[in-house]
């Protein structure tokens, strides 16, 4: 990024939101167009030179989100957003929101543990630059299936988190699921994997998504190659109904017994559980019984979700 950019960039900023200035007044005052004036106030949000905060007069924010903090004990942050927009464009604006409060989450000396998948991937291409040092990225569970590595998929998911806040990137070469739990046994006692299980166990932040076989946006792990059919009559015979970092849980939040998770490279759920704050981003009214499992398992301390989803976690079932 050029300097003289950044440098304009912050004097339109100032102006802006410091000064009270319009468009055109900054225009003239740059000698410049109106819409280089548009482009500049873009680049100082994006670049982080701008932080934009939106502060609720409601004591408790809004009605949905004080519903599911009485209701389920955790801190909701409700994307307002109309039912007529598609379900694409539904997660891209979670995903916006999300990666905006993530910034806020986020600080020096932390290991942050990510999830790869459709929504965490929507939210690092929204991720906020932030300066902060000692930072470390690592990755939650593999990626690997019969048709790919899946290391250029997680890989770029964890490098977007990298390049935002200067963090290092600890990949976790392994499939996604092994085709025999003792093959995993033994992998586990490697001490390569080892060293990023016990990153994984110093977690401070874990964010993550919320994987539905009936979500209307398929998650990847349903979609993706990662489950035969095999997979998914014992999914359905065992009672699943999500999971987190591919592991899978029911609607009451058990999930030891599910046969597929003796497979799964994700963290057990009880060791998730023992992270400080986990963020949980989902959208679309489908997520609702997943996302409901996954808060009924003790996994989510906070949540990022769109008004229609609000609605349905709230919805007696």
């Amino acid at each position: 990024m050029r300097e003289d950019r950044v440098t304009a960039a912050l004097a339109a900023a100032q102006m802006y939101y410091m000064q009270d200035m319009t468009m055109e007044a900054i225009a003239a005052e740059l000698a410049v167009s109106r819409s280089s004036v548009s482009r500049l106030l873009s680049l100082a949000r994006e670049s982080g030179i701008v932080d934009i905060r939106i502060s609720s007069p409601l004591s408790g924010g809004t009605e949905l989100e004080m519903r599911i903090r009485e209701r389920f004990r955790v801190t909701a942050q409700v994307v307002p957003i109309p039912e007529s927009v598609s379900e694409v464009d539904r997660l891209e604006r979670v995903a916006m929101t999300a990666a905006r409060l993530l910034a806020s989450y986020v600080d020096s000396n932390m290991l942050i543990g990510v999830a790869w998948g459709s929504t965490i991937g929507a939210v690092s291409r929204h991720l906020t630059p932030k300066e902060l040092h000692n930072v470390t990225v690592v990755q939650l569970n593999g990626a690997g299936n019969m048709q790919t590595t899946g290391i250029e998929y997680a890989s770029e998911i964890l490098q977007r988190f990298g390049q935002a806040y200067g963090a290092r990137v600890q990949q976790f070469p392994v499939p996604a699921f092994f085709d025999d739990p003792g093959t995993r046994e033994a992998m586990w006692r490697e001490r390569s994997t080892r060293r990023v299980l016990e990153m994984q166990a110093r977690m401070d932040l874990a964010v993550f998504g919320v994987g539905s076989p009936t979500a209307d946006v398929p998650s990847r792990v349903y979609a993706g190659g990662y489950l035969d059919r095999g997979d998914f009559r014992s999914l359905a015979e065992d009672g699943a109904v999500g999971d987190v970092a591919t592991v899978f849980f029911r609607g009451d939040g058990t999930w030891r017994d599910i046969r597929l998770n003796a497979r799964t490279t994700g963290p057990a759920l009880d060791r998730l559980r023992r992270v400080p704050r986990r963020l949980a981003i989902a959208a679309g009214e489908h997520k609702a019984p997943a996302l409901r499992g996954a808060i009924v398992s003790g996994l989510v301390t906070d949540v990022v979700v769109d008004e229609t989803l609000a609605r349905g976690l709230l919805a007696d079932r």
